[in-house]
């Protein structure tokens, strides 16, 4: 249901902007859209796990309200991980 360690660096590695980068939007964007594939794979075995539909609600926004602010801050960049993500904005 979580993320593993070795996946969450997979991920970062992957999207990362500078060498040491883990907090920049596209970092975030990219481990919770992980998090986000996890625990929509175990809603659909556990359909009354409503504490981790919650989750996945907070998850969902908050992924949300970062790709709002990169779009306001930089176009570019935004539509750029859009793509890499596959996600439908």
């Amino acid at each position: 249901m979580s993320i593993t360690p070795e996946r969450k660096t997979e991920v970062i590695g992957t999207f990362a902007t500078a060498e040491n980068d883990t907090g920049s939007p596209e970092v975030q964007v990219a481990v919770l859209t992980e998090r986000i594939a996890n625990l929509t794979e175990h809603l659909k075995t556990h359909k009354k796990d409503f504490h981790s539909r919650r989750g996945l609600l907070m998850m969902v926004g908050r992924r949300r309200r970062l790709l709002a602010y990169m779009r306001q801050k930089d176009r570019t960049r935004y539509e750029t991980i859009v793509k890499r993500l596959g996600l439908r904005r």
